[in-house]
């Protein structure tokens, strides 16, 4: 029986997406080609969220088809709508002859381009997103959001929900439950879990060399020093806490690194790494006795770092807007959510977590469990529902259809 040819429309190489697509690739009954309309992350680049430039060191673009579709814009990136501008994107994917395709963003000149042009009728048009609503907004503009994003919605055959809180996000924009499949957010789960002793002995010696006390615990932040991760939360929660034999770590770069830093200086037991790139990021995590993600607001979609460190065993504190909390986060099982923005909350949330040391390992060992269920075979099995839906619903007009088996 034939695969299923799939086209893959995405930013640019992603360390999360790239082991899934090599995975589809050699684990499942999709043929798949990605179409890249950016090169960040491949080549050396500025990242404007770590101020710094940098570009991946593990492969993104083996074991799997791609292309990179030419982009002409003056300002090429993500963090602005004219950032990908792709004119050949929609005759590149054509020369695929593809039987559906797949977009996994789409707020960009590019993509709104593909979307109206695009014959969904003849090949269906899919869609992987992670927004959510978990800071409701109100009132005329956010009426009018939603309304146009309902029209946007309404060109996909079929929507691929990453978890809970995205799941409400799309049945509030007119998605029917029909039409919505569950494909988990995940990481290279196997990679973590597969380094996890040796990144524990590593990071012996890193704790060494950073002067953490040996007999200290260690709470990690790691990533972005930005005003919508709200290290600064963290650090007014971890004074305040005063906690006995407990350290707390930032890593990572930004633009409230010297911020952090001169706060910091006022109170022992805080430390700085810089950026880690992502063959150190198993050492990362395993520093920690306790991972902590405080996002405030609608931008921290998922928090694919809570993955990562849950792969580690490590036990988690998350805010009430950070995406995954509904997913991965059993209160009182393997972590802890508070409100967002609540600094006493968060103060107390380190209290309780702290007073049970035996306790916040078995946590630990609870999130392997938890997080072991989020995996790229789970997303591939949410994709191939969907893909079995849609191109069943074309097939009596469908000029190239691909019977699939799933497994």
């Amino acid at each position: 029986m034939d695969k299923y040819k799939l086209s893959i429309i995405t930013s640019h190489p992603i360390q999360y997406y790239a082991p899934w697509f090599r995975h589809l690739n050699n684990h499942s009954d999709v043929q798949i080609k990605v179409f890249y309309l950016w090169d960040f992350g491949v080549t050396k680049k500025l990242d404007a969220g770590f101020k710094q430039v940098l570009q991946w060191d593990i492969p993104l673009l083996d074991g799997y088809e791609y292309e990179f579709v030419p982009n002409v814009s003056k300002q090429p990136g993500v963090r602005h709508f004219w950032g990908l501008q792709n004119p050949s994107l929609i005759s590149q994917v054509k020369a695929y002859s593809p039987d559906a395709v797949l977009l996994m963003t789409y707020n960009y000149a590019s993509i709104y381009n593909f979307l109206w042009k695009w014959n969904s009728r003849e090949v269906p048009l899919l869609f992987r997103g992670d927004s959510h609503r978990l800071l409701k907004s109100t009132g005329v503009k956010a009426w009018a959001r939603q309304q146009f994003i309902t029209q946007i919605y309404r060109r996909f055959a079929a929507c691929l929900y990453v978890g809970k809180a995205n799941y409400e996000y799309f049945q509030y924009h007119g998605v029917p439950s029909h039409n919505l499949f569950f494909s988990p957010h995940t990481v290279e789960n196997d990679r973590f879990i597969s380094q996890a002793d040796h990144a524990k002995q590593q990071a012996i010696i890193w704790k060494q060399e950073l002067g953490i006390p040996s007999d200290h615990a260690v709470i990690l932040f790691a990533g972005k020093f930005e005003p919508k991760k709200r290290p600064l939360d963290l650090l007014q929660a971890f004074v305040a806490a005063n906690l006995s034999q407990v350290s707390l770590l930032f890593v990572g770069a930004g633009p409230l690194e010297t911020d952090l830093k001169t706060s910091a200086a006022q109170h022992s037991n805080i430390y700085f790494a810089p950026f880690q790139n992502q063959t150190l990021m198993p050492r990362t995590y395993a520093i920690a006795d306790l991972f902590v993600l405080p996002s405030y607001g609608a931008s921290e979609t998922w928090g694919l770092a809570i993955n990562e460190a849950m792969c580690l065993s490590r036990p988690v504190i998350v805010s009430s807007h950070v995406g995954c909390a509904q997913d991965l986060i059993h209160h009182q099982h393997n972590g802890l959510v508070f409100p967002a923005g609540n600094v006493s909350a968060l103060t107390s949330s380190l209290q309780e977590a702290f007073s049970d040391r035996q306790r916040l390992r078995h946590w630990g060992e609870e999130s392997q469990k938890i997080v072991s269920q989020y995996s790229y075979t789970q997303a591939s099995q949410g994709l191939k529902q969907a893909l079995d839906y849609v191109i069943s619903s074309v097939a009596p007009n469908h000029h190239q259809v691909r019977p699939t088996k799933i497994s």
